[in-house]
C-alpha cells in the first residue's frame, strides 16, 4: 500500500510481536530507520537482533514508546491487538501526532485518557477500524454532533451466525475460527463469533464520536458490504459501503482529507447484489448487553471487560473453556470489580492484570 502511494509516504519505523520471518520481510522491503520485535524471548532465542540487516533493531515492548515520540515519524498506526497497545497510543496522542487506530482496545480501556490527551497534544484520532471509519465517512459533510440521531454498527454475525443457540456450546475452537467474510487474527476471530468485538467497538464509538450509548445501534449484515450508518434527525440515512478490504480504511486514515486511488477490491456495479439486515438477537448474543452496559458506565468497567474477554478467550482457543463460558466470565468479572467512575491510568492497569487473575479462577472453579 504504501509502494503504490508513492512520495511524501514512507515507513519510518514497523514492530511485530512474534512475527519474526514477516517482520524480517517488511524490512527488506522498506527499509525502515527503526525495527522494534517486542515479544523478548521470542527474539532472544531466534537471535532476531542480529541477523544481518541494515535496519536498526531493537527487543523489547519498550521501545515503541521511542518510535511514538520520535519527532521524524508525523502517523502512527495503531495495529496492536488489545490493551498492549495503549501506552504507545498514548505517548503518540501526547506528541501530537495523527493516530490512526485499529487498536480499539486502546479506547475501550482508556477512552477519556486518550481522547483528552489527543485534544491536549494536538494530534488527531482517526478510525481504522471499518465500522468507524464508515461512520467518519459519514459525518465528513461538517454534520454536528446535535444532528446525529443514532450510529449504526453493522455486524457479520460471526462464524456462528447460523449454529442453533442451543448448540453454541458444542462450537470448538476451529468452528469459531472459519470467519464467512473477513481473514483476521484468532482473537478477533473469535470476538467475531461471540460478538464482544462489537461490544468493544460500542464502547469505542462512545468515545470516539462523543455520543451516548443510547445513540448506538447493532445490526447483523451478513454481507459485510455496508460498513456502518449514521442516521441524522431529519430521517436521512448516510451509509459507506465497499466490499470487505481492509485496504480502504487504513489508507482512508492516510491520507485524510483526501481521497486516492486504493488496491483494495472495488464495487462491481454490472453485478446483481442483494444487502440484508436484522436486528442483532441480545439473547444470541449477550456480549452486546455487556458493550452497551460499559459505554454507559465509562470509569474502570472498559479495563475490566477487555482483559477478561482477552484471558477467556485464550482460554477458549486453549480449550479450557466453552464458547458461551467466554462472556458469562467476563460478565461476573465486571459484576464483582471495584468500579470508579474516573480512574488513572495506574488503576486501569492494576484493573487490568486483576480481572485476567480472576478469568482464571473463576475458570478453576467452574470447570
Amino acid at each position: 500500500m504504501i509502494q503504490s502511494l508513492g512520495a511524501p509516504y514512507q515507513i519510518h519505523s514497523i514492530a511485530a510481536h512474534r512475527s519474526l520471518d514477516l517482520l524480517d520481510s517488511q524490512i527488506e522491503l522498506y527499509s525502515p530507520s527503526l525495527a522494534v520485535a517486542t515479544d523478548t524471548d521470542s527474539a532472544n532465542r531466534a537471535g532476531w537482533a542480529v541477523r544481518s540487516h541494515s535496519s536498526r533493531k531493537r527487543v523489547g515492548a519498550e521501545h515503541l514508546e521511542q518510535i511514538a515520540r520520535d519527532p521524524e515519524v508525523d502517523t502512527l498506526v495503531a495495529a496492536i491487538v488489545g490493551s498492549a497497545g495503549l501506552l504507545s497510543c498514548l505517548a503518540a496522542a501526547e506528541a501530537g501526532k495523527r493516530l490512526a487506530l485499529a487498536n480499539k482496545e486502546a479506547l475501550v480501556v482508556a477512552g477519556p485518557l486518550l481522547t483528552e490527551a489527543i485534544r491536549k497534544g494536538g494530534g488527531e484520532l482517526l478510525p481504522i477500524d471499518s465500522e468507524h471509519s464508515a461512520i467518519f465517512q459519514a459525518m465528513r459533510s461538517g454534520s454536528e454532533l446535535k444532528e446525529v440521531k443514532r450510529i449504526i454498527l453493522t455486524a457479520s454475525g460471526g462464524s456462528l451466525r447460523d449454529w442453533p443457540k442451543e448448540k453454541l456450546s458444542s462450537a470448538k475452537a476451529a468452528d469459531a475460527l472459519d470467519h464467512p467474510t473477513w481473514q483476521m487474527g484468532k482473537k478477533i476471530t473469535i470476538d467475531s463469533a461471540t460478538m464482544m468485538n462489537k461490544a468493544l467497538e460500542i464502547i469505542e464509538a462512545r468515545w470516539l464520536f462523543q455520543v451516548n450509548a443510547e445513540q448506538i445501534h447493532v445490526v447483523i449484515h451478513p454481507q459485510s458490504i455496508i460498513h456502518s450508518m449514521v442516521e441524522f434527525v431529519d430521517g436521512s440515512v448516510v451509509a459507506q459501503l465497499s466490499p470487505p478490504d481492509m485496504r480502504l480504511p487504513i489508507q482512508y486514515a492516510l491520507t485524510y482529507p483526501n481521497r486516492l486511488p486504493c488496491l483494495s477490491t472495488a464495487m462491481d456495479w454490472t453485478q446483481a447484489l442483494s444487502l440484508e439486515w436484522s436486528p442483532a438477537d441480545m439473547e444470541r448474543y449477550p456480549a452486546l448487553e455487556l458493550g452497551f452496559e460499559v459505554a454507559a458506565r465509562g470509569g474502570t468497567c472498559g479495563s475490566v471487560l477487555n482483559a477478561a474477554n482477552e484471558s477467556a478467550v485464550q482460554l477458549f482457543l486453549e480449550g479450557q473453556i466453552a464458547f458461551p463460558a467466554i462472556v458469562q466470565a467476563c460478565r461476573t468479572v465486571l459484576d464483582h470489580h471495584n468500579y470508579h467512575s474516573h480512574p488513572s491510568l495506574d488503576e486501569l492497569m492494576q484493573l487490568d492484570r486483576w480481572a485476567r487473575k480472576e478469568i482464571y479462577t473463576w475458570a478453576k472453579i467452574k470447570c
